[in-house]
């Protein structure tokens, strides 16, 4: 699949910092972008989610371990 230069240039310009080009399709289509969720938790919440997050994975892990036993 190409793009003209005319196109690239575009899709180019519409890309912010750290986003591949795809995410700008993908943005541009409606699609939503992890770009998109920046700024939406304060640093408390974002502080608990990766806490949970982390736990989940530690649970995980876990559960994998005893699974190969």
């Amino acid at each position: 699949m190409n793009l003209s230069e005319e196109a690239y240039a575009l899709l180019a310009s519409l890309k912010q910092p750290r986003e591949s080009f795809s995410d700008v399709v993908r943005r541009l289509a409606g699609e939503r972008s992890l770009f998109d969720l920046v700024g939406v938790l304060d640093e408390a919440q974002a502080k608990k989610l990766e806490e949970r997050v982390k736990a989940g994975r530690d649970r995980a892990a876990r559960r994998r371990a005893r699974q190969l036993r």
